[in-house]
């Protein structure tokens, strides 16, 4: 029998197997037993394994990393979240010129087993400084690998996996999904860090998504087969390593694609896999490759100005209609 979990429990049950399985294996960040923080994806943790595991730090986003990286290379496997992307920024350099490199500056002899979760905010009239996906910062560092699941059973075995990695991963978890259920193994199990998956079949036209988008693009592939159009909806679920065959291969069968990414477009993820599609694609491309992604502008306050702000199924399905050709209805 299928066993329904939501994503932010997935995200707690993986945490509880990793910690039972390994004594390495810890939590340190802010408010990590805190539902304001970080929602239900450390329940029961502290009860389980106490304070001495489950280490709640003061306002340190610097120095909580610098913890974290440095036992990793002792033999620790720290899980280091960091509540709001945003103020990861403030470890960012513990992140991109220590955690990625000292293996290679250490000729392979030390690995940096730390995983390191940011999580993206978004909505909640949060505004510009509580709401930013910054995951294309992290994609442009070699020695970074780079996580973002879209689904619960995705976010179960991609964190075992990159909590058992010995390479510094990036985990980067949307708030916006922790609520979307899914069938989820009750055992542990570790997913392929680097492997896309299809979602859906289709052969007019491929949707590779990002993230939350991916949610979204599922609801957008159900409207576009309502006017006639099969989309194929590619979850990236890793961004470093990108998983380049699949995505070939998904344009190679449709001969048209979207990408939906929860950044900005500027030098953002979106950027990259188009590249793929406009370089080692180009032989496939039946048409121009169309971007969904946010507006290049800061996030809104204001709920009215978010809900036209934050890309949602309904931008996929403008962007898939363009590509297939197709004029949209105008509104009545």
């Amino acid at each position: 029998m299928p066993r329904m979990l939501s994503y932010g429990a997935a995200l707690a049950e993986a945490l509880m197997q990793e910690m039972e399985r390994d004594p390495a294996v810890y939590l340190i960040g802010q408010g990590v037993n805190s539902p304001w923080y970080v929602g239900n994806s450390t329940k029961g943790i502290l009860e389980r394994f106490g304070p001495e595991r489950v280490i709640d730090t003061p306002v340190a986003e610097n120095a909580e990393t610098g913890i974290a990286i440095g036992s990793a290379m002792c033999g620790m496997k720290p899980v280091v979240i960091h509540p709001r992307m945003d103020f990861c920024l403030l470890a960012l350099e513990q992140i991109v010129s220590q955690a990625a490199n000292w293996s290679y500056m250490f000729d392979g002899q030390v690995s940096v087993p730390v995983c390191i979760r940011p999580i993206i905010n978004r909505g909640g009239e949060q505004a510009a400084q509580h709401s930013q996906a910054l995951h294309a910062h992290y994609a442009h560092i070699p020695g970074l690998k780079v996580v973002m699941p879209a689904t619960a059973r995705d976010a179960k075995g991609l964190l075992i996996a990159a909590i058992r990695d010995p390479n510094p991963v990036v985990f980067i978890d949307d708030r916006w999904l922790y609520a979307v259920e899914g069938d989820v193994p009750e055992e542990p199990f570790a997913e392929e860090i680097g492997v896309a998956k299809v979602l859906r079949e289709g052969k007019d036209l491929s949707i590779v998504a990002v993230s939350y988008l991916v949610q979204e693009s599922l609801k957008a592939a159900d409207q576009l087969a309502a006017q006639g159009i099969s989309a194929e909806v590619l979850d990236v679920r890793t961004v470093r390593p990108l998983d380049e065959r699949t995505i070939l291969e998904s344009l190679a069968r449709t001969g048209r694609m979207v990408v939906a990414d929860s950044g900005w477009s500027m030098c953002g993820v979106s950027a990259e896999i188009a590249a793929l599609a406009a370089g080692p694609g180009f032989g496939y491309l039946r048409a121009p490759v169309e971007r969904v992604t946010l507006p290049p502008c800061p996030a809104p306050m204001c709920k009215p100005h978010e809900e036209a702000y934050f890309p949602r199924a309904r931008h996929v399905v403008a962007a898939a209609l363009r590509v297939a050709g197709v004029k949209a209805a105008r509104p009545t």
